[in-house]
C-alpha cells in the first residue's frame, strides 16, 4: 500500500512518545497518534499484520523525525529501536538550575556551552530582548543520544509558551493581570511559596487581593532570588531591604520577571485564585498554610505558630514584619 511510504505528519520534529506495555498494533498507533503524529491506527493495523511485524511491536519510548513512513515506524518499533534518555526539570526549579542539568546530561550535543543567556533565547527562536527565567515548561523530557542541547531547551520553552497560552485563555475574569507574562510572574511565586495543591489557589487569592488593594506581595521567594548567593538559608531584616526590583517588601506589585519554572498547577493557581479576602497566610510547620482576612487573626496565627515556647515545634522562621503577606 503506498500509504505505507509515505511520510507521517509530525506535530514537533524530533517527536517524542511512549507506547505502553501490552498495546497491540491498533492501539500503539492511537497512542502515537494522540502525541502527535499523524497515524491512522486502522491502516497501521493492517500493515502490522500484512507484514507478519504485528506481534513484534515493542512497547517503550521512541523519537522519530519528520521524513519517516509508516513502514519505517513499523521496523523501528518491531526492533525496538528506543536510543531515548531522560532529563527531568522539576517545577520550581530556576534557568540556571536547568541549563546545568542539561550541561551535564549524557550524550547531549552540548551546543549551548558557552553561549550567554540571551544568545540561548536567540539560538531557539524567543522574541529579542526576553529573559530566560520562567519560560521553560518543567517535566521529564526524551531525547535521543547525540541530540542537540539547543533543540531540547527549543522543546522546553515552546511547551512552557503552550501551556500559558492556554492558560491564559481560559483565565478568571477580572484579575489583576495584564498580560500572560504576568501570569508567569504571579505563578512561579506561588510555586516557591507552596508544594501543597490544595494551598495554591488560596496563595493565589492572597496575592491577587494584595495586587488589587495596592499592597505589597512581601513574598519571601522574590527576596531570596533576589539574594542570589548571598542567601544562606535563613532570611533576617537586613535581607528584607535589599536593594533590587524583585524585592517585594520593598517594591510595590510584580517583580519584573518570573523568579522560577512554575509548572502547570501553579499556572493554573495564579489565573484560578481562590475566593475570599485573605490577605495574609502563615506556615503552620506541616507544609500547610493558615490564611487570615485581618491583620488581628493573622498576628494571632503567627503567635500560634511561629512564637511558640522554646521545644515547642514550629515553622521556618521567627520573626517577621506585621503586615506581610505570610511568615517564612
Amino acid at each position: 500500500m503506498a500509504w505505507a511510504l509515505l511520510p507521517l505528519r509530525l506535530a514537533d520534529s524530533p517527536l517524542d512518545f511512549s507506547v505502553r506495555n501490552g498495546s497491540p498494533a491498533r492501539s500503539a498507533a492511537a497512542q502515537i497518534r494522540a502525541q502527535g503524529a499523524d497515524l491512522s491506527p486502522t491502516l497501521f493495523y493492517w500493515l502490522a499484520r500484512l507484514s507478519g511485524k504485528g506481534t513484534l511491536l515493542k512497547a517503550g519510548s521512541y523519537q522519530i523525525e519528520q521524513g519517516i513512513s509508516p513502514w519505517q515506524l513499523l521496523r523501528k518499533m518491531a526492533r525496538g529501536d528506543q536510543s531515548l534518555l531522560t532529563l527531568t526539570v522539576p517545577e520550581g526549579w530556576t534557568f540556571a538550575q536547568f541549563l546545568a542539568a542539561a550541561d551535564n546530561a549524557p550524550d547531549l550535543v552540548h551546543d549551548a556551552a558557552g553561549l550567554t543567556p540571551r544568545q540561548i533565547m536567540q539560538r531557539i527562536g524567543a522574541p529579542p530582548g526576553l529573559d530566560p527565567e520562567g519560560e521553560f515548561f518543567p517535566d521529564t523530557y526524551l531525547y535521543g543520544r547525540g541530540s542537540s542541547e539547543l533543540a531540547l531547551l527549543a522543546r522546553a520553552y515552546r511547551l512552557m509558551q503552550r501551556e500559558l497560552a492556554q492558560a491564559w485563555q481560559g483565565r478568571q475574569a477580572g484579575l489583576p493581570l495584564s498580560d500572560p507574562h504576568q501570569a508567569l510572574i504571579l505563578a512561579s511565586i506561588i510555586e516557591k511559596e507552596t508544594g501543597r495543591a490544595d494551598d495554591r489557589a488560596r496563595i493565589a487569592g492572597v496575592f491577587v487581593n494584595r495586587l488589587r488593594s495596592g499592597m505589597p506581595l512581601q513574598s519571601d521567594p522574590t527576596v531570596i532570588y533576589a539574594l542570589g548567593s548571598d542567601y544562606h538559608g535563613r532570611l533576617t531584616h537586613k535581607d528584607m531591604q535589599v536593594a533590587s526590583a524583585y524585592n517585594t517588601y520593598v517594591h510595590p506589585g510584580l517583580p519584573p520577571g518570573p523568579i522560577a519554572l512554575p509548572g502547570a498547577a501553579a499556572l493554573r493557581a495564579a489565573l484560578h485564585p481562590a475566593p475570599g479576602h485573605a490577605l495574609y497566610f502563615v506556615a503552620r510547620g506541616d507544609g500547610s498554610s493558615v490564611f487570615s482576612d485581618t491583620l488581628a487573626e493573622h498576628d494571632a496565627a503567627v503567635s500560634r505558630y511561629l512564637l511558640k515556647p522554646r521545644g515547642a515545634s514550629a515553622a521556618s522562621g521567627a520573626s517577621t514584619p506585621r503586615d506581610k503577606a505570610h511568615s517564612p
